[in-house]
């Protein structure tokens, strides 16, 4: 079911592309879609070749009429006084160094506040991210930003537009896995599941195709093949020694669908493993374990 804004009540929360169920407990570092550094998002690195290398890089070009922005829009929220635009990882501020030096500070502080306000926040962070589109519409990290953040906003069409104009600019395939949540949240499973089947996907790191197992593996819920979606999980690390938030999420999705399918003692089994390595209590699976507790004694 979709709300006014085209948000599906199963929809990814925080952290990601989610299988349903409860949203994740607390922020997750991992959710901020700015950060470039080996300990961010843990999203496939793909950016390859030096950045003023890649299509699109420090790119600037007059704005069209039909592209132009009302005042408010290009104002945007007020930036908070301790955000200078440094907190940008490296990698997105050498796009912006080819903008002249104040226009490019303003776009900086605007995304490095989309970034802080991403979690808690997400329609102030997307309206910050908007402001920064409005001043650098032809950078692809600027696009990229406000896919996100209307990602994580439940803007999943518009998250969906810019984040193809993003992947036409620089042609990374980062971007993939929330492409194909979006189409499952706008009511194309199908297309989503196209997406997962990408060339592009095998090549992802772990994290990475594990976001796209998950979302692969709920269109395939959402066309009602529930076997299907077991089996897209089974094929993945689902016994992974780590405690990675990969792990834990692809745990829960198996168990999530297990239940649905009807299979209960087996879905009890696996919310008690996702929980067994879910230190920071990013899910709920003690908590539906619990429930599930209280159904299988009472079958």
């Amino acid at each position: 079911m979709a709300d006014q804004r085209g948000r599906r009540d199963d929809a990814p929360k925080k952290g990601g592309p989610r299988q349903g169920g409860a949203p994740r407990k607390g922020a997750g570092s991992d959710r901020a879609p700015f950060d470039r550094s080996p300990q961010g998002r843990g999203k496939p690195s793909d950016r390859s070749g030096k950045p003023s290398e890649r299509a699109g890089a420090g790119r600037r070009a007059s704005v069209p009429a039909n592209e132009r922005v009302d005042q408010s829009t290009y104002d945007g929220p007020p930036l908070p006084d301790d955000i200078n635009g440094m907190e940008l990882d490296a990698s997105i501020r050498v796009h912006l160094k080819e903008l002249p030096d104040k226009l490019g500070t303003r776009v900086a502080r605007h995304l490095a506040a989309a970034g802080r306000l991403i979690d808690d926040e997400p329609e102030v962070a997307y309206q910050h991210a908007l402001a920064a589109k409005a001043r650098a519409p032809r950078l692809a990290v600027v696009r990229e930003a406000v896919g996100e953040a209307a990602y994580a906003a439940g803007l999943y069409a518009e998250a969906l537009s810019e984040l193809r104009a993003a992947k036409r600019m620089n042609g990374a395939t980062a971007y993939l896995p929330i492409m194909a949540d979006c189409h499952r949240a706008l009511g194309n499973p199908t297309r989503a599941l196209e997406l997962a089947k990408s060339p592009s996907v095998a090549r992802f790191a772990a994290p990475a195709k594990a976001e796209m197992t998950i979302v692969e593996a709920g269109a395939r819920r959402d066309l009602g093949q529930f076997d299907a979606a077991l089996r897209t999980l089974e094929v993945s690390p689902l016994n992974h020694k780590g405690r990675e938030a990969w792990v834990v999420r692809l745990r829960y999705a198996y168990a999530d669908t297990l239940e649905q399918a009807g299979r209960l003692n087996d879905a009890l089994t696996w919310f008690h493993k996702t929980n067994a390595i879910d230190a920071d209590e990013d899910t709920d699976a003690a908590d539906r374990a619990e429930s599930l507790e209280k159904r299988v004694d009472r079958n």
